[in-house]
């Protein structure tokens, strides 16, 4: 059974998702504090984590950045803000996905599905550098562990969100070819790709910013201009 920790103060809505979850099957945990949160999350593991921004102690923002540099576990944001700021930030961040207040149950089950199943599927291992062990994935100094879900620099570990391994592990599976934003999302997201959504832009570019702080000197993903994305030889 998957278990998902709620991260809302609201009694009401909180109360609501636990029932919600308990009905289709997952065991869900709940925390009304950012603070109490960060407590579970040190204490125990889970599969998911629905996330409100409005919280007391330590806010949904402060909660999303301890998360990411400590714990994998995928979030879905619920969050009031509609604006396109708040989103691509929430993004930046390292949210994999955001449900706007109030939400539709079927919808938010729906989210959660694509997420949960993310963690059960991994992406085709095919075409890559004999790296001399099947486990792992190499290109020029960039090497994926694909059993620890690592990422490395000559051996300086760069520390990347589960989103962002599996964009980079596709891109390196097939260096030689162009992904458009459409591969991209609907290969690792596991949805629909609309054409106006920033989601791959703000993906890739995290992960540039992280391959660039470890190593300056070199640019690993090249932008096609008008098609997408490739590794850069």
């Amino acid at each position: 059974m998957k278990k998902i920790l709620i991260i809302e103060d609201d009694p009401h809505i909180n109360s609501m998702l636990v029932e919600l979850l308990n009905k289709n099957g997952y065991a869900p945990t709940s925390a009304f504090s950012g603070t109490e949160a960060l407590l579970l999350l040190a204490h125990d593991s889970f599969d998911l984590v629905l996330l409100d921004l409005m919280l007391p102690g330590k806010s949904g923002e402060e909660v999303l950045g301890e998360m990411k540099g400590n714990y994998p576990t995928p979030v879905i944001v619920l969050t009031a803000k509609t604006d396109k700021e708040t989103t691509v930030s929430l993004l930046k961040m390292g949210a994999e996905d955001y449900l706007t207040k109030p939400f539709d149950n079927e919808e938010l089950l729906a989210r959660i599905e694509v997420q949960l199943r993310r963690l059960n599927v991994k992406i085709p291992n095919q075409n890559h550098r004999d790296s001399g062990s099947t486990n792992k994935l190499i290109f020029q100094d960039l090497v994926l562990d694909l059993d620890g879900f690592d990422a490395y620099i000559s051996d300086k570990k760069v520390g990347l969100s589960k989103r962002e391994f599996e964009l980079l592990h596709l891109l390196m599976s097939h260096p030689q070819k162009v992904f458009t934003k459409n591969n991209l999302y609907e290969t690792v997201w596991g949805s629909e790709f609309f054409g106006d959504d920033n989601t791959v832009n703000v993906h890739i570019s995290r992960i540039r910013t992280k391959l660039s702080a470890v190593n300056p000197n070199q640019d690993y993903i090249q932008t096609v201009w008008g098609i997408g994305f490739k590794m850069k030889e």
